[in-house]
């Protein structure tokens, strides 16, 4: 899972419960395969939605 423009990756970490006690645990980014423009051809790529409602911003 990795963001094709700006790498984001899945990071890692604990969960922490009330008594403290800490397991391993890990978040993912949000990874959408979609299809953009680039350079006038149409490619499929994995974009975090980040990287996706820039996208979006800047073709309007």
């Amino acid at each position: 899972m990795k963001c094709d423009i700006c790498g984001k990756r899945s990071m890692f970490g604990n969960n922490v419960s009330h008594s403290k006690r800490h397991t391993k645990r890990r978040w993912l980014p949000n990874i959408h395969r979609t299809t953009v423009m680039v350079e006038g051809k149409k490619v499929k790529v994995n974009i975090c939605t980040r990287c996706l409602r820039t996208l979006h911003k800047t073709a309007s």
